[in-house]
């Protein structure tokens, strides 16, 4: 099977005309580096407009305004003036609320007849609107189906209850990695996610190819048939014409993408990509950067994944964030930027995240200077499946169990705790001397310091602290000498590690599960 690199940049030219692009980094397995046109940084631009609060502090609360949903597995806002949300439920249903009147008793549409819900992972798992929804009155499915558990794509047409067929994939060995996003990209084509076939380590090797949709994204035009096909394949696609590929691929190389979203302000792709069980991550790719390759199952996250699939001289693009299910999650649930009104000053253009697990609220946003800032912002209900929003960019997030529909709102609380950090480097190692100053108004009468390791680091021995490392999580506990920590006062601790080559020190850390400042 033949490969290519994609060199650079399709040009979107509504967009790019008027809007730099936020670039991916991109990764070499070969020990040389790849030409200068694969490689970009990472978060070198802001949104215009996006706001300066620091990340910690923030704070996002869900309150819970429906119940009574079966499973729910996606919810968009209907862009139609109504101010309606459409849910999917796992057995086939779109449920519609109201703010004003509710939970609608009876759904909008029922296919159950056609999908397949067996397993975990199956069902109807996305719907997209297109932007000429209120005319049309056509809206667009993806869900596994009866009777094989193929994935597949169809039209919906709300005024004659007809389901049509676009596209499937086989996906008939294992119920797991279905993927199921569906969205409409700034260039008005429909984009859909599927994953990599399912079982554990990619046993198909589907990541790395090309000739099957498994561990994709794809980039199609619904607005017209092109031949036999109800469909266009655009033909900026970057797999056009590739012998042995399939032309409807966008990106590849990924495990299973259960979310990703546009943000609305300059096209940028934020994708979560659910890991094997070490990594979950995030990218963040600019407009336009089809034919990249987020590097399933040659990497999980940033780590080598043992046993994978590595091509010498491919490069793949790396996530801007990664977090180990170490920390209580399993499954990121890939977010979006806000940019609503209501909070506008507070969260604009900041990425929201979760986790299927922990319901940790994740947020990032480029820093201006190649990286992101990141921080944990909050809880959202236990086993969020999706993050959706009003046509007027307000936050709303489904549960799987108990079925519930919840409006995020967000606050400022400023940090009760601030870390400086001192770090000294040499050859493979490296010490850090932590500053934990508590910033609030009562005392801390024992406390529980979380934070990240760079991949690759080891904790060797430590001082003023009793701390444990799982994967890349550090807990350190306050030493019988310290536990007391009053307001304005500060305790000090540290830490010696080994490195391979990511000395950075620690980007985030809770005390007692709140997140700290950031000094120096």
């Amino acid at each position: 099977m033949l490969r290519r690199r994609w060199s650079g940049p399709l040009l979107l030219a509504l967009l790019l005309t008027a809007l730099a692009p936020l670039p991916a980094a991109a990764r070499p397995v070969a020990a040389a580096p790849p030409a200068a046109a694969d490689t970009v940084s990472p978060g070198t631009a802001t949104a215009k407009g996006a706001s300066t609060v620091p990340l910690p502090s923030l704070s996002a609360t869900t309150t819970q305004v429906a119940r009574g949903l079966r499973r729910p597995t996606t919810v968009v806002g209907a862009d139609d003036g109504t101010d309606r949300l459409f849910i999917t439920e796992k057995s086939g249903t779109v449920r519609v609320y109201h703010p004003d009147t509710g939970l609608a008793a009876s759904p909008l549409i029922d296919i159950t007849s056609a999908v397949d819900e067996s397993g975990n992972e199956r069902g109807l798992l996305g719907i997209a609107l297109p932007p000429d929804f209120a005319a049309s009155q056509n809206l667009y499915l993806a869900y596994t189906a009866l009777p094989d558990g193929a994935v597949t794509l169809a039209r919906y047409r709300l005024d004659e209850s007809r389901l049509e067929v676009l596209l499937s994939q086989k996906h008939a060995e294992y119920n797991n990695h279905n993927g199921g996003q569906l969205a409409f990209g700034p260039d008005g084509n429909l984009y859909w996610s599927i994953g990599d076939g399912g079982g554990s380590g990619d046993p198909f090797r589907s990541g790395q190819r090309l000739d099957t949709l498994l561990g994709k994204i794809m980039r199609i035009d619904v607005s017209r048939g092109c031949g036999p096909l109800p469909y266009c394949v655009p033909a900026d696609n970057p797999f056009v014409g590739t012998d042995g590929a399939r032309e409807e691929i966008w990106l590849y190389g990924l495990r299973n993408p259960w979310r990703f979203s546009f943000d609305d302000a300059d096209g940028s792709m934020w994708i979560g990509d659910v890991g094997q069980g070490r990594w979950e991550e995030v990218d963040h790719l600019a407009p336009g950067q089809g034919g990249l390759n987020l590097g399933w199952s040659c990497y999980e996250g940033l780590e080598k994944f043992k046993g994978g699939d590595c091509v010498p001289g491919e490069t793949y693009t790396e996530p801007v964030f990664t977090y180990s299910p170490y920390t209580g999650g399993c499954s990121v649930i890939g977010g979006r930027v806000y940019r609503g009104q209501k909070y506008a000053d507070l969260v604009g253009g900041t990425y929201i995240a979760t986790d299927y697990c922990s319901s940790t609220v994740w947020a990032l946003r480029p820093d201006g200077s190649g990286g992101y800032e990141q921080a944990e912002i909050g809880e959202m209900p236990t086993q969020v499946t999706s993050i959706g929003t009003t046509a007027e960019g307000e936050f709303y997030v489904v549960n799987d169990l108990p079925g519930g529909l919840h409006r995020v709102s967000f606050a400022r609380e400023e940090p009760t705790c601030r870390v400086d950090r001192t770090v000294t480097t040499w050859g493979t190692g490296l010490t850090v001397d932590l500053t934990v100053t508590n910033t609030g108004s009562t005392p801390v009468n024992g406390w529980t310091l979380e934070f990240p390791l760079a991949l690759g680091q080891t904790v060797v021995s430590d001082w003023n602290t009793n701390l444990t490392q799982g994967s890349n999580v550090i807990t350190a506990t306050d030493a019988s000498h310290n536990a007391m920590i009053a307001p304005g006062a500060s305790i000090t601790l540290g830490y010696l590690a080994g490195h391979t080559g990511d000395a950075s020190p620690p980007p985030r850390f809770m005390l007692n599960g709140d997140a700290c400042a950031v000094g120096r």
